[in-house]
């Protein structure tokens, strides 16, 4: 039986993934680094140092550590201006349902987000009760898609890893999912989430009914 669910917070239960494409293609743009959309899509679950590396890998330049770390506050500082806005409402459809759902049948809750900035958004959501443990990458030595995050959920829940199910949006949380033993819930496009056990559009469709069918893997 599941006993456990283990959850990424952009692009799962909220939508900040905006906001932190405006404040990486700011950076790029301020570097002459042509960034769009679909570069965009490379950085999913990818912690911040390494986002940045990737961006300056587009535009093939090389920086000191020094002048990397300047830039990655620099655009942490653009993004927490714009998640200062954030409220309730942009919780996805679904997602205050389900977690009294889980807690109607006693499955415990863990956030694992590769974001520096989660106990702020959870904060401007108002959903930082629902969680019986939150882990993001302060707590953490290596970012997804190394399974540390989540293992380090489990061990904090007292839940064996084959008894969690993961729940994310990026291929490299998937990854981290699966590395870790546990069964992994896509959100978005099977196509893009192919290590997936199961994919579905939106944690809205994860209902009653589906729900029922995973508590009992």
């Amino acid at each position: 039986m599941i006993q456990a669910f283990i959850f990424d917070l952009d692009g799962v239960l909220t939508d900040t993934a905006e906001y932190h494409f405006l404040a990486w293609q700011q950076l790029a743009n301020q570097l002459g680094i042509e960034f769009n959309r679909a570069d965009n899509e490379l950085l999913k679950g990818v912690d911040r140092m390494g986002s940045l590396e990737l961006i300056l890998q587009l535009g093939q330049k090389q920086l000191s550590q020094d002048e990397k770390l300047m830039l990655a506050e620099q655009k942490n500082a653009e993004y927490l201006k714009l998640v200062e806005s954030m409220s309730p409402a942009d919780l996805f459809p679904g997602v205050l349902p389900l977690f009294s759902s889980l807690k109607a049948a006693g499955v415990k809750t863990a956030l694992a987000s590769a974001s520096k900035n989660a106990a702020l958004v959870l904060q401007k959501l108002c959903i930082q009760d629902l969680f019986d443990y939150v882990a993001d990458s302060n707590l953490i030595k290596n970012g997804k898609p190394d399974p540390e995050i989540f293992l380090t959920c489990a061990q904090a829940l007292g839940v064996a890893p084959e008894r969690c199910i993961g729940v994310e949006d990026a291929p490299a949380g998937v990854t981290a999912i699966k590395a870790a033993g546990m069964y992994a819930l896509g959100i978005g496009e099977e196509q893009a989430l192919t290590q997936a056990d199961l994919v579905i559009p939106a944690i809205s469709a994860l209902d009653q009914t589906l729900l029922t069918k995973l508590l009992t893997l």
